[in-house]
């Protein structure tokens, strides 16, 4: 039996935990052919995410981290969300975890002056695909991302959705 999922906002303390997590579903489960060295966000958490105001969060069972999603807060009111990510053993309603992270996320965003949300993916995850297009999301091609729009090299299908801001 799993315990009580919480969530929380990771910090550059977390980067093995977070590595842990995301390099085994990108290389093992889905193929992809993408190592620690093309992504340097996952080594300096605070200064990619936290700093330019964006965040990083981390959903634990216990002191497990099996979920994770960040937002890069681009230029003006851009975002981009990144490094979305659930172990298998905590995929699914039962659980809740992602879209736990992406309410918390949005609100984030929204929090921050945000007014648009890109987010880039790879054809395998299509389970993702529609979990997107579940939250509000629609498929844009790449000629439609803002130019300030961080993209991962293994990035082939884009999302875009826009957001009401809170003040």
């Amino acid at each position: 039996m799993h315990s009580i999922i919480h969530i929380r906002e990771l910090s550059d303390s977390d980067q093995d935990e977070v590595i842990g997590l995301i390099l085994p579903i990108q290389q093992q489960e889905f193929g992809l052919p993408i190592t620690l060295h093309d992504q340097p966000d996952l080594c300096n958490i605070s200064q990619f995410y936290l700093e330019p105001g964006g965040t990083f969060l981390g959903a634990f069972s216990g002191q497990d981290l099996v979920g994770s999603i960040a937002l890069v807060k681009a230029a003006g009111e851009t975002g981009a969300i990144r490094k979305m990510f659930v172990h298998r053993d905590f995929r699914g309603k039962l659980f809740g975890i992602a879209q736990t992270l992406i309410e918390k996320l949005i609100a984030h965003a929204q929090q921050s002056g945000i007014k648009n949300l890109y987010l880039g993916t790879v054809e395998p995850m299509k389970a993702a695909h529609r979990f997107y297009e579940r939250n509000g999301f629609r498929r844009i091609q790449a000629s439609q991302l803002p130019p300030e729009f961080p993209r991962a090299k293994t990035d082939t299908l884009f999302f875009h959705r826009g957001l009401d801001v809170q003040t």
